[in-house]
């Protein structure tokens, strides 16, 4: 790769779109690492304040001459190329680079790069591991897609020769990376506007592991994942998982009440650890594992392990609390894909609720066309269905889809314009012992918080 050698010849670097949640934790890598740094965004956030808080200069909005005497310029995969800032720079001469890319350099100037990928559970799982690194005293750097109640952030800078990042599948951007331990969550069926099959997102998974230098952690009971290991010589091979053949297998679980995970690690057949988990679902078992063997692996004692995973209690938008009003609970959590949908609802029909009410923002017109019947069946799971419109993110409609068409065919949802008459509506019929949980890649969380402003003012 031809930029590998860049960052030892500038100096100064501009982000555009400083405040995004995978650009701000590079900019503080780099920070500490003594480059100067500017940058540029178009929103306040709290990443931004974060920016700001370390003497970095930041122009809100985006213009040419915020570029100033950059050398070099990083830019997310949301900008556009005819944003002003990319158009000066690329006439100018100065080398610009993604997201994506510079995190592959960055993350090649630590020896022990740790990677996780697969479809989902990427943020829940580096978050995991961040926080078992760390409690042990290893102090990692990270870079993880949500915020970390441990570090108040969604990165960290550490003085050890660890990081811990996502390796997202999409557009291939984990392709940038040479890990040394590399884990693999799950491959399903999703980003198919990109990889068009399911086969083809085996294909890069499997490259991703050829570029793997140490070892693979890999979910034992997921067939994806395992055929993207095949033939794999590179790495060694470590699986996890609940059937007992794993390397690190789950054994014993035990009933869930209200958001308590409990079962027993098993490492090659004998019992390491017990864990309670403070994050509700079978998923998060499959992701405290793959933590489990990151840590086992580092050298950490099982029992700090377990104590670290008990004591984590998830990440912003992941299976998030926002409280309890007159009896009816609100959460929020960032599932978009029928996968999640399932794992998310499922969890919650088990945490002993009156009953479940689903308010799902569809995410992409691709996703809703393409997975139609996968998004019906998952959120059956729920009592109650509400819908806003399809999130276009970055699409048009040539699909000729709707959130209506996803209403007729689940027994008794309902469907609305905004999260306005939503909240309205769920304020309204929502009872005492009942889970109102939204769902979404999107701003769905913005009719979350509307429905807890709406219950606050109603005195719940």
């Amino acid at each position: 790769m031809e930029n590998n050698d860049i960052l030892s010849k500038v100096k100064k670097i501009h982000f555009i779109g400083i405040g995004g949640s995978g650009m701000c934790p590079i900019a503080e890598i780099l920070l500490h690492k003594g480059y100067e740094l500017s940058g540029s965004d178009n929103a306040e956030s709290d990443t931004l304040a974060r920016i700001r808080s370390y003497g970095i200069p930041v122009s809100m909005g985006q213009r040419a001459e915020n570029i100033k005497d950059a050398e070099l310029v990083v830019f997310s995969a949301a900008i556009k190329d005819d944003n002003p800032e990319l158009v000066a720079a690329r006439q100018k001469g100065i080398p610009t680079v993604e997201r994506s890319v510079m995190l592959g350099m960055v993350t090649r100037h630590f020896p022990n790069t740790i990677a996780v990928s697969g479809t989902h559970g990427k943020t829940t799982t580096t978050a995991m591991i961040t926080q078992v690194l760390l409690e042990a005293g290893l102090d990692p750097s990270a870079i993880i897609g949500g915020k970390l109640p441990l570090i108040g952030g969604n990165g960290r800078v550490g003085k050890s020769d660890t990081i811990v990042c996502e390796a997202c599948e999409f557009v291939d951007t984990f392709l940038q990376l040479n890990p040394a331990i590399s884990i693999i969550l799950n491959i399903d069926n999703d980003h198919l506007d990109y990889f068009g099959t399911v086969e083809n997102a085996i294909r890069s998974f499997h490259q991703f592991c050829k570029q793997t230098t140490g070892t693979i952690i890999v979910n034992g009971d997921n067939a994806n994942a395992l055929k993207a290991v095949e033939g794999i010589t590179n790495a060694r091979i470590v699986t996890y998982g609940f059937a007992p053949s794993n390397d690190y297998c789950a054994a014993d679980i035990q009933p869930t009440f209200r958001a308590r995970e409990q079962f027993t690690v098993l490492k090659k057949g004998e019992k390491a650890a017990d864990i309670s988990l403070s994050v509700p679902g079978k998923h998060n078992i499959y992701n405290a594992l793959a933590a489990f063997a990151i840590g086992d692996l580092m050298g950490i004692d099982a029992q700090q392990i377990a104590k670290s995973l008990h004591a984590f209690t998830g990440v912003h938008r992941r299976f998030e609390l926002l409280g309890e009003f007159g009896g009816v609970t609100v959460a929020d959590d960032f599932a978009h894909h029928p996968t999640e949908i399932t794992a998310t609802l499922t969890a919650a029909k088990e945490m002993g609720f009156s009953s479940v009410w689903a308010v799902f923002q569809p995410h992409t017109y691709s996703r809703t066309y393409l997975l139609f019947n996968d998004f019906v069946k998952a959120l059956k799971i729920a009592d109650h269905v509400v819908l806003s419109e399809i999130l276009a993110v970055r699409e048009t409609n040539i699909y000729n889809i709707y959130a209506k068409d996803l209403a007729e065919k689940i027994p008794g949802c309902v469907w609305f314009k905004t999260f306005e008459e939503i909240s309205d509506y769920v304020i309204k019929n929502a009872k005492d012992g009942d889970l109102i949980l939204t769902l979404g890649g999107g701003d769905i969380y913005k009719c979350a918080n509307m429905i807890v402003e709406k219950y606050k003012k109603l005195g719940k």
